[in-house]
């Protein structure tokens, strides 16, 4: 059981979760809603998913996170021929003790950045399956817990799709959020300059927590507290997906556990202590879009968000 948020947490949690956010920002300039959904992300328990084209900081915001929260973190760059072994680690025979020896593989950190994820084999993609929904790798038939928190942040290049492979839609349905950076506006894109031509570099942004921090405030997020005419709201939406015109595929119940899971976050952040529709409508994007197939295949992310924008707007919160 869950213990209830109180309002005075609530507000310790806002002040927190505010200052991580701040922090980030110090180095990712001008794109402070990105930022926050990827804390909310970290904070609900799930992964992020960013499409978005080259050179706009999205392995910088996978360090700036993990530096923020003295936290571990490895990058894997995914290539065609990168094996599932690559990811999650291998047994290796030690003959002085005639015994074989996990040696973890580079997802054993708190954030895992999976680069450029699409160009990988459908193989070694499913690699990231179990860990990404168990937190757990197995190999050899023995399990290994990966560090807590865990946040997978992947990437994948929208425009270049030469020699990718699509990611299938089990796959997508594990990231709890898809967004995109774009590109920063002209004030930003020179404060981008400004600290580049100063040196300033990720590695010396000050930690402003640790994972036992995180693991608290992951915690608390779950005790806020969810009226059950918002819980039908959630499953309203979620099923409207299904029936929307032009959708060949719906979200599924996993889209409405992440959505009540972000929006729990969304709300804490904002220091209150129960959820509102307007933090599920805030989500339905990030945390939905991306988990519907449209009949046109060659549908992008665009189309795909309008679909939930019309659906959101179709769906009464009352």
């Amino acid at each position: 059981m869950t213990t209830p948020l109180s309002q005075d947490d609530a507000r310790r949690f806002q002040v927190n979760a505010e200052a991580i956010v701040d922090n980030v920002a110090r180095f990712i300039q001008g794109k402070r809603d990105v930022i926050a959904l990827a804390i909310t992300c970290l904070l609900a328990e799930g992964h992020l998913l960013l499409e978005d084209v080259p050179g706009v900081g999205k392995t910088s915001l996978a360090r700036s996170i993990a530096a923020t929260l003295g936290m571990s973190w490895h990058r894997i760059q995914f290539t065609p021929d990168l094996l599932p072994s690559d990811v999650t680690g291998v047994s290796v025979f030690h003959q002085g003790s005639s015994s074989f020896e996990f040696h973890p593989g580079p997802v054993f950190a708190h954030v895992v950045l999976a680069d450029e994820i699409n160009r990988a084999s459908p193989r070694t993609q499913s690699a990231l399956l179990e860990v990404m929904e168990e937190r757990t790798v197995t190999v050899d038939g023995i399990t290994h817990v990966v560090p807590q928190p865990f946040l997978v942040l992947a990437t994948q290049n929208p425009i270049e799709m030469d020699g990718t492979f699509p990611l299938p839609e089990a796959q997508l349905d594990r990231f709890l959020m898809s967004v995109s950076i774009g590109y920063p506006d002209l004030a930003a894109e020179v404060r981008v300059l400004a600290n580049s031509h100063k040196g300033l570099r990720v590695d010396e942004l000050e930690a402003i927590g640790n994972a036992d921090d995180i693991r608290r405030m992951i915690a608390m997020a779950r005790g806020v507290h969810v009226e059950h005419p918002v819980m039908e709201y959630v499953v309203r939406l979620v099923a409207a997906t299904r029936n929307a015109p032009g959708v060949r595929l719906g979200a599924s119940p996993r889209g409405s556990v992440g959505l009540l899971r972000a929006a729990q976050v969304s709300a804490a952040m904002d220091g209150r202590t129960y959820v509102a529709p307007a933090d599920i409508q805030r989500l339905a994007v990030p945390v939905l879009a991306h988990r519907i197939v449209l009949a046109d295949v060659e549908a992008g992310p665009e189309a795909r968000a309008g679909v939930i924008e019309s659906v959101v707007a179709g769906v009464p919160a009352g």
